[in-house]
């Protein structure tokens, strides 16, 4: 994977089963973010493969990608600012790859109660956290059959993280696939069941979330935690 002339990730191995969450963990510029751009096809890998089911999307167009199933939360929200919260929803609404048609605005609302009481008003005058669970269910709205999520509590209150938290928690009891990148491990405790550490575009570890956080050796060399 290259920026330009420069190589970023370097044979990255990752795998996520159907229903179980991932997180992603390494220090700023560990390769995180590009990893999920890569998958998502924002920024497409020179070579490699990119499997959903027996599907090889490597290559494929963001869209493309989009519509085979994979969902991308970006780490800067992106929420159309001057139209609605539910203009924002409606802008992403789709059918899944499969004609899966879960995810609609009842279901949204449902969900994400808070959106439901703010459904008129303009998404650029939302918080940070606010506008982050607003992009995390514009994204449910295509139905995707897995989410990824760059950075979901980067720059947000401790009160808002813990809310981001408890709603990644109700999207795993759903069922919903995820791969979470983070720097902070202990917001992944609880969340995520699998982990993977990358550092300077190499995967250097894999276990359970508990299994990292019992590996100090790890913890202290790559998270500097």
């Amino acid at each position: 994977m290259f920026y330009g002339a420069s190589k970023i990730l370097f044979g990255v191995d990752l795998e996520v089963g159907r229903g179980r969450t991932l997180a992603l963990l390494g220090r700023n510029g560990a390769g995180k973010s590009t990893t999920l751009k890569a998958i998502a096809g924002v920024a497409p890998p020179r070579k490699g493969n990119v499997r959903l089911g027996t599907s090889n999307l490597a290559g494929s167009r963001p869209d493309a990608i989009a519509r085979a199933g994979i969902g991308y939360v970006p780490e800067d929200r992106q929420v159309f600012p001057m139209h609605s919260v539910e203009d924002n929803l409606a802008i992403g609404a789709k059918l899944g790859p499969q004609g899966q048609d879960f995810w609609k605005l009842e279901t949204v609302y449902e969900t994400f109660p808070i959106l439901a009481r703010m459904k008129e008003r303009r998404a650029g005058l939302l918080s940070g956290g606010e506008q982050q669970m607003l992009t995390i269910a514009r994204t449910l709205m295509g139905n995707p059959e897995v989410l990824l999520l760059d950075e979901p509590s980067e720059g947000l209150a401790p009160i808002i993280v813990q809310a981001i938290a408890d709603l990644i928690r109700k999207l795993r009891s759903m069922g919903v696939t995820i791969v979470l990148a983070e720097q902070n491990m202990h917001f992944c405790l609880g969340i995520s069941e699998d982990a993977a550490v990358i550092d300077k575009g190499h995967i250097v570890y894999r276990d359970t979330i508990q299994g990292l956080k019992a590996n100090t050796e790890v913890t202290k060399r790559y998270l500097a935690l």
